[in-house]
C-alpha cells in the first residue's frame, strides 16, 4: 500500500504540470481533469508522508469539493437516480451516525456523575457560543436567507467526535471531552430546534417537533444502535433475551410493513397517530442493527476499527452532493462563506477556552471544552439540511466548515500538545 500511495505522489506531480500548463494555455480540457486527478491523487498519496498523514481525511475533502465544483452534473445524478434523494440522505447520514457511534460507549455517561461541573460548562457553552455567534455572523455579512440559516444550523448542532480525537491530541481532559460530545448529542433533538427556532426561524421554515423527530432518526436512532452493540459485549443473560425479544418483534413489525401495513394503518388510525409509529419503526430498526452488527462484530473483531472509515465516505459524499448542488451559490458567497467559517470556528475555541476558565475549570478541562464548543457535527447539519429539501443552500455551511474545523483542530491539538498545562509533565 505504501508503494501505491507513493505512485500516487509521482502521478500528482504530473498533474501539477498538466494543471499548471493548461492554466498557462486557457485549455479548460486539460486543466479541469488535471485538478481533480492532482486532488484525487494527492488524497491517496499524502498517506505515503508520515508528517501529514494525519491530514489525509482532510485533503479527501478537498478533492471532493474541486471534482464538484468542476464537473457538478456528474455528482448529482447517478443514471436516472437522484444523489440528493431523501432517502439515501438519511441512510448515509444514519451510517456516519452510526459509524460514530460505535466509537462511543455506556460509560462515556458515568462522566456526568463524576464530573457534572465540567459537562455542564461545556454542553451549556456548546449552546450557547455557536449559536449566537452563527446568528451574529449572519448579521455582520450579507448572505441569502437560507444560507444565513445553514450557518446557524451548524452552530447548533451537538459536538463532533473530531473534539475527542483533538482533545487526546492535545493532552487535555479526554474523560471531559468524551462525555459532553455524549451527552450534547443526547440533548441535541431539543437544543438544536429549539436554538433554530429562535434564531433562523425568520430565515427559513422550521417546524420544531418536525426537526426534532429528524434529529432522533438521524443522530439518537443510529447512535442508539451502536451503544446497543456495546452493551451486548458484556450483557448478563436476561438482557441478552430481552434485547433479542424486540429484535424479534422488529423483524415482525419489518415484515407487517412490507406486506403492506402501513397503507392499512394509514386508513385506520388518525393522523396524529403515524408518526409516533413511524418514529417506533425506527427505533425497533435500531435494535434489528444493533443485534446483528454485534454478531458481525463477533466475527470480524476489526469491525469497530473499519467503521470510521465508512463514517469519513459518508461524509465525503455529503460534502460532493453539497458543493454540486450548491455549486452556483458558493461561486457567489464561497469566500465569505469560508470567512465566517473560520471565524464561527475560532470564536469557539477563544470563548469556549476562556468562559470555561472563568467558570473554574482547569487548564486541560478548559482546552477540551474549547475542542467541544468548536467542532460541530457537520455530518448532522447535513442531514437535517438535506431532510428539509435544502442541500444546495442550507448544507453549504456544513460543508465548508467540516474541512476547516479538521485543519485548524489538529493545528490547534498540536500546538497544545507541546505546551501541556503545568499540571501534566
Amino acid at each position: 500500500m505504501l508503494v501505491f500511495r507513493k505512485c500516487c505522489l509521482g502521478l500528482a506531480a504530473l498533474a501539477l504540470v498538466g494543471l499548471l500548463a493548461g492554466l498557462v494555455s486557457g485549455d479548460a480540457a486539460l486543466w479541469r481533469p488535471s485538478a481533480v486527478l492532482l486532488a484525487l491523487t494527492l488524497a491517496i498519496g499524502i498517506g505515503a508522508l508520515e508528517a501529514l498523514k494525519s491530514y489525509q481525511y482532510t485533503v479527501w475533502i478537498f478533492a471532493a469539493v474541486v471534482a464538484a465544483m468542476l464537473y457538478p452534473a456528474r455528482f448529482l445524478h447517478l443514471g436516472g437516480f437522484d444523489l440528493r434523494n431523501k432517502w439515501l440522505v438519511l441512510l448515509v447520514v444514519q451510517m456516519v451516525m452510526f459509524g460514530m457511534g460505535t466509537q462511543m460507549s455506556l460509560r462515556d455517561f458515568r462522566g456526568v456523575v463524576q464530573s457534572p461541573r465540567g459537562v455542564i460548562v461545556a454542553v451549556i457553552c456548546h449552546f450557547t457560543i455557536m449559536p449566537l455567534v452563527g446568528f451574529g455572523l449572519t448579521r455582520l455579512f450579507t448572505f441569502p436567507p437560507e444560507i444565513a440559516a445553514g450557518i446557524i444550523l451548524i452552530g447548533s448542532c451537538s459536538a463532533g467526535l473530531a473534539s475527542n480525537v483533538m482533545a487526546f491530541i492535545a493532552r487535555a481532559n479526554l474523560a471531559l471531552s468524551v462525555t459532553a460530545t455524549a451527552v450534547s448529542t443526547l440533548v441535541s433533538p431539543l437544543m438544536t430546534p429549539l436554538m433554530m427556532k429562535l434564531l433562523a426561524g425568520t430565515l427559513v421554515e422550521v417546524r420544531f417537533a418536525d426537526m426534532m423527530m429528524e434529529i432522533v432518526k438521524i443522530v439518537i436512532v443510529p447512535i442508539g444502535a451502536a451503544l446497543l452493540h456495546d452493551y451486548l459485549k458484556n450483557a448478563a443473560p436476561r438482557g441478552r433475551r430481552i434485547v433479542l425479544a424486540a429484535a424479534g418483534a422488529g423483524a415482525a413489525w419489518m415484515v407487517f410493513l412490507a406486506a403492506g401495513g402501513w397503507g392499512l394503518l394509514a386508513r385506520i388510525l388518525p393522523a396524529a397517530m403515524l408518526p409516533p409509529l413511524a418514529t417506533l419503526g425506527f427505533f425497533l430498526g435500531a435494535v434489528i442493527a444493533g443485534v446483528l452488527y454485534n454478531a458481525a462484530a463477533a466475527i470480524l473483531p476489526r469491525l469497530d476499527a473499519w467503521m470510521p472509515r465508512l463514517s469519513m465516505a459518508g461524509i465525503v459524499y455529503f460534502t460532493t452532493v453539497t458543493t454540486a448542488a450548491g455549486r452556483d451559490n458558493l461561486l457567489q458567497v464561497g469566500a465569505l462563506l469560508f470567512l465566517a467559517s473560520v471565524l464561527h470556528n475560532s470564536a469557539g475555541y477563544f470563548l469556549g477556552y476562556w468562559l470555561s476558565r472563568g467558570a473554574g475549570l482547569d487548564q486541560g478541562s478548559a482546552r477540551a471544552v474549547a475542542f467541544e464548543v468548536g467542532l460541530q457535527n457537520g455530518g448532522m447539519a447535513s442531514g437535517l439540511a438535506g431532510a428539509m429539501g435544502k442541500l444546495s443552500t442550507v448544507g453549504l455551511a456544513a460543508a465548508i466548515f467540516s474541512p476547516w474545523m479538521n485543519i485548524s483542530g489538529s493545528i490547534l491539538a498540536n500546538f497544545w500538545r507541546r505546551r501541556p498545562p503545568p499540571s501534566q509533565p
